[in-house]
């Protein structure tokens, strides 16, 4: 239930970035660094929270497994956004994005409320800027600024429902929970490197802005140090 209580801050933030970019859109320099640090941050909540339970379960069945299903799954989302075309479709590749970020911030309490509350960090900045791109996206067929908050908030409670997908995987066996946990290992490190960097390479770019990664990346490892 931890997960459940901690999903209200990334949701807020999807709710927040949609509000906030109906009435005025990021330029986009500022959007590209901000997708850089919070690729960072994502990047280091993987290597320091749910990599290392994956390796200490001493599972490699699990591992391989749950791992080349959360490739499948992320390849599969990535051709099937890549297919959509129109609001609905758009709505729709986002809908399932939420679910599973949602999955993964439930299987990171799943690791440990630590990890949790590190990956809710680096998802909530994620999330942010997914709600101000979507947001975005919606305004070029709709005038209905209304219409546009209600539909990024309604996806924004996506996310909980993850979260509740990952309930269960908590009372299973070591190795089990492995293999979810490797899952949602890939499914960050596709977030990270297929969906932030990409996006945020299709804008202006620059040494500061390039820096941010690392910017995110350091200050993520010095919560955690301070957290110990």
């Amino acid at each position: 239930m931890l997960a459940l209580t901690y999903t209200i801050i990334p949701v807020l933030a999807v709710i927040l970035g949609g509000i906030f970019a109906t009435w005025r859109r990021p330029g986009d320099a500022f959007i590209s660094a901000m997708q850089h640090l919070a690729a960072g941050v994502v990047f280091a909540a993987a290597a320091t929270e749910i990599l290392p339970q994956v390796l200490h379960a001493g599972s490699p069945l699990a591992t391989f497994i749950g791992g080349s299903v959360g490739v499948a799954v992320m390849l599969g989302l990535k051709a099937y956004e890549a297919r959509a075309a129109g609001p609905v479709a758009l709505i729709s590749a986002v809908g399932i994005d939420i679910v599973v970020d949602g999955l993964v911030l439930g299987l990171a309490f799943v690791a440990g409320a630590k990890a949790g509350v590190l990956l809710t960090v680096a998802l909530t900045l994620e999330v942010l800027f997914l709600g101000v791109t979507l947001t975005t996206e919606l305004a070029e067929s709709t005038t209905s600024k209304l219409r546009i908050i209600l539909t990024v908030t309604g996806l924004a409670l996506l996310l909980p429902v993850g979260a509740l997908l990952a309930i269960p995987v908590a009372g299973l066996s070591p190795p089990i929970v492995a293999g979810f946990l490797c899952f949602g290992l890939m499914a960050l490190l596709f977030l990270v490197t297929e969906e932030l960097l990409a996006e945020a390479h299709e804008k202006p770019d620059t040494p500061l802005i390039s820096a941010m990664f690392f910017v995110g990346f350091l200050s993520l490892l010095l919560i955690e140090e301070i957290a110990m």
